[in-house]
């Protein structure tokens, strides 16, 4: 497997792009209810409000069409809302320039910035960060687990195409959970939070000549099908509380009709599942 753009080697005519969390993992739920959120909240001191904010975050970040945007956009939005309803958030302009800027939205990304501005609260949204990693390498192994079929439509994919993982997770964390439920056979390359953005991962992918009409992204999210329509490659949805019916289904039919060149209709009918899914 590689872990960057430069080494890879194509194999096949078609790519599978699949995300990882809340898509062939089922670690988003548990990530946002027992780390993002719970962190924020200490990071904040904003336990008075602690209740209404963490069902907040949690609509923002997993049951609505912003599911699975950026960690430290969704940090942002939230912050917004909390310096609106129920205190001043101090620098909050600091935060919103930097997740609007264009910069890559990670770690690596923010302590460059951090050396530039010394901007106190780009060291706490950082200071979140970490605390929210190391809330997830902590979290209990058995609420840590793939979807049912994930494992199985990982492997009917690479019986065909290059199976690249595209997700805004930490790399560590991926690797862990991958490499824990032997998903990582199935995957050629990791493209991961610090390889930039889903649509970027994917234009590069495509400098590899792969048709675009033979390429498909699998995921759970809003971002995941906009990464899909910004570099007009198709689109497979996870939909939410039907993930391991949704996995199934790709395996049975998606694949087959992305083979045989009739995905166009097909996705036309998923895609109305998934907005309804997410109430778009």
């Amino acid at each position: 497997m590689y872990n960057d753009f430069q080494d890879f080697v194509r194999k096949h005519e078609y790519l599978v792009c699949v995300d990882s969390d809340g898509c062939a993992m089922d670690t988003m739920d548990c990530k946002h209810i027992h780390c993002f959120g719970p962190r924020m909240v200490e990071e904040w001191g904003l336990e008075v409000w602690k209740d209404t904010i963490l069902e907040r975050w949690n609509i923002i970040n997993l049951y609505s069409m912003t599911r699975g945007i950026n960690r430290f956009k969704g940090l942002n939005m939230m912050l917004t809302e909390v310096n609106e309803k129920y205190t001043p958030i101090a620098g909050l302009a600091d935060l919103t320039a930097w997740v609007n800027s264009g910069a890559a939205p990670s770690n690596d990304a923010l302590e460059s910035a951090i050396g530039k501005t010394d901007s106190e609260i780009l060291k706490k949204a950082l200071s979140w960060s970490k605390a929210v990693n190391a809330s997830i390498v902590a979290l209990p192994e058995e609420l840590k687990k793939p979807f049912p079929g994930a494992k199985e439509g990982l492997a009917a994919a690479a019986e065909f195409a290059d199976v690249a993982i595209v997700s805004s997770a930490n790399r560590d964390a991926v690797v862990e959970e991958w490499t824990k439920f032997q998903l990582l056979g199935h995957v050629d390359i990791m493209l991961a939070q610090d390889m930039g953005s889903k649509a970027h991962c994917i234009e590069e992918m495509l400098k590899f000549g792969y048709d675009r009409d033979k390429v498909l992204m699998v995921g759970d999210a809003p971002g995941d099908r906009d990464a899909a329509l910004i570099n007009g490659v198709h689109y497979y949805p996870i939909l939410v509380r039907r993930e391991g019916e949704s996995w199934a289904e790709l395996r049975q039919t998606g694949f087959s009709k992305l083979r045989n060149g009739e995905y166009g209709g097909y996705e036309v009918q998923k895609t109305e599942e998934f907005l309804a899914n997410l109430g778009g």
